[in-house]
């Protein structure tokens, strides 16, 4: 590569990350890494009539949650600072000036209504109005007045916009890393606004003169930004400066029906479309890391959404990621997000996880629910807990519904379950206490022995005994091994259990 990678993620200000822009700041985390480039974070806040007070702050933590910190940014290793173009609005006017000295872009004085008015007489003719090269020369511009009267407008005070001045008759060809080859036609093209007359410049002017100071060696982004491709690469051309290389993202779809993901049908599907839950007046909207989902399952999940290494691997750490990254593996079709894929993921690394930080992370689950078992619990009971209960959750937060009969009698017991309680059940389960009373070792292996022997010479079913002595256990035909339920909640609550079932079954 000619020059030294530095990629940015650019984000607006304007609510909660969403995971469409995570996915793009990641993408090009995994660019910088894997080149010993630099990934930069700047905010694009020049729309200060959008701006939401707590979003700049949500962004910074949730790329800090998900592990993809930027190297550089907003007081952190500034070397191209400011990173908020609020805060670099001085530097744009010169550029804009630039633009105009050059032929590059004009002024234009047109007022709202007088565009409206030109739009509807467009429509009225069946046409759609666009200000560029075949109306410029009609319309209200600097194209068309002496210098000194443009000079006079301006000092007078009258609003104006400092438009582009598009080329005409001539095909632009360009290249995508993505998508390859790409044509636009100049003639089709609008004369988009770069600067108002409020002193600030719009995204386009802004976007480009900073990825050029900033010294940005490729733009990588979502596809909803390849319209403005050619416009960013005239620009270039405009101002004299190489252009960075383009990469366009595929579109996250909805699960269901066509179109970008948006968070409506999070809400209808029920799953976060943010990494980080958002709260406002109207709610709260929920996010990845509330919901019990794990940094590294986020950023796994996103990577092969749009994106694999051509093999049929599937979990990734971050460090496999960046080591295996290519641009050119991009797809270019949109990517069906997959809410229950999702979750697959987050078991994968549930499963991951030790017994020991499961169990710090089941804790507060479990004193929460306060019965008295639960909160005299030990934490390495809570390790043996988890152990036998991990491999059916993807959540944490499943943990309590898969472990509550360790910590507290069942109440009530399954009615399809309690179908297997015979008449002569009673007295084999009386039976089945007095065997259980005579052991002292009380581990799952050495009960299982035991029981299991007294079935053999006594020609017991199998059936007979292990399914109405888990109900008397659980109050339903659920649960891990047993025999490790029987030892974890040791002898007198095992029979306690047993007299229980016998008198309310």
């Amino acid at each position: 590569m000619s020059k030294p990678v530095r990629v940015r993620f650019a984000p607006s200000p304007t609510g909660p990350l969403h995971i469409g822009g995570v996915r793009t700041a990641l993408f090009n985390y995994l660019f910088a890494k894997k080149n010993n480039g630099v990934f930069y974070l700047r905010i694009e806040d020049t729309d200060q009539n959008r701006f939401v007070t707590g979003a700049e702050q949500y962004i910074f933590e949730a790329l800090e949650w998900l592990g993809i910190a930027p190297s550089e940014t907003i007081g952190k290793n500034e070397k191209f600072g400011p990173y908020r173009q609020s805060e670099r609005k001085e530097l744009y006017k010169q550029y804009a000036d630039q633009l105009i000295n050059s032929g590059w872009a004009y002024y234009a004085f047109d007022t709202a209504e007088a565009l409206d008015a030109h739009r509807k007489q467009h429509e009225e003719q069946g046409k759609t109005f666009i200000y560029n090269w075949h109306n410029r020369l009609k319309l209200d511009t600097s194209l068309v007045l002496s210098k000194e009267e443009t000079e006079k407008r301006i000092a007078a005070g009258e609003d104006f916009v400092i438009r582009f001045k598009t080329p005409v008759d001539e095909t632009l060809h360009l290249k995508d890393i993505i998508r390859g080859a790409i044509k636009f036609e100049t003639n089709l093209l609008d004369d988009k606004v770069l600067f108002k007359s409020d002193g600030m410049p719009t995204y386009h002017l802004a976007n480009i003169v900073d990825d050029h100071l900033m010294e940005t060696s490729h733009v990588i982004r979502g596809e909803e930004w390849l319209p403005s491709m050619p416009l960013h690469s005239l620009l270039y051309r405009a101002f004299g400066w190489e252009a960075p290389e383009f990469a366009h993202l595929p579109l996250i779809l909805k699960p269901v029906g066509n179109g970008k993901l948006s968070k409506r049908d999070g809400d209808k599907l029920g799953f976060p479309v943010f990494p980080l839950e958002w709260k406002t007046e109207e709610g709260i909207s929920s996010g990845y890391r509330e919901n019990g989902f794990f940094p590294e399952a986020v950023i796994n999940f996103l990577a092969l959404l749009g994106w694999n290494d051509g093999t049929d691997q599937e979990l990734f750490s971050l460090e496999e990621l960046v080591e295996k990254f290519d641009l050119n593996r991009v797809h270019k079709a949109g990517a069906k997000f997959d809410p229950d894929k999702n979750k697959w993921f987050n078991h994968q690394y549930l499963q991951k996880q030790s017994d020991e930080d499961l169990a710090k992370s089941f804790a507060p689950i479990v004193y929460e629910k306060g019965t008295s078992t639960a909160l005299s619990v030990t934490h390495d009971k809570l390790i043996k807990i988890v152990s036998l209960i991990k491999e059916r959750a993807n959540f944490v937060s499943d943990f309590w519904e898969l472990s509550n009969f360790f910590f507290e009698a069942p109440t009530t017991y399954d009615e399809k379950a309690a179908k297997n309680w015979k008449e002569e059940t009673p007295i084999l389960m009386q039976e089945l206490i007095s065997v259980l009373e005579n052991i002292s070792d009380f581990t799952s292996l050495n009960v299982e022995t035991v029981v299991k022997n007294w079935m053999t010479q006594n020609e017991i079913g199998m059936g007979k005994i292990m399914q109405p002595f888990r109900l008397s256990l659980v109050g339903a035909l659920k649960g891990p091994h047993l025999f490790d339920i029987v030892e974890l909640i040791g002898k007198e609550e095992t029979i306690k259990r047993l007299e229980k079932a016998i008198e309310s079954l």
